[in-house]
């Protein structure tokens, strides 16, 4: 177990990773919103509401879980 500071390359990495984790959180969590919001801007989603709901929710689901871990920044643990 490590109990010491991290050194420059593992800070390096872990700005790195919360960058991308916030990044992509955030971008998947808009899809999922677009999705659910589709047919107002005028969209068809193809497949029906059952499919457009279900992977809007995995979609809201995964980006919050993205951004979570950007923020808990738990890599090397």
């Amino acid at each position: 177990m490590k109990n010491e500071e991290p050194d420059r390359r593992e800070k390096g990495y872990i700005l790195m990773r919360t960058i991308l984790d916030f990044g992509m959180g955030f971008m998947i969590l808009g899809f999922g919103i677009f999705f659910i919001l589709a047919p107002r801007f005028g969209f068809v989603v193809n497949g029906g509401d059952t499919f457009r709901y279900f992977f809007a929710g995995l979609c809201i689901v995964y980006g919050g879980w993205r951004v979570y871990r950007g923020f808990k920044k738990n890599y090397f643990h």
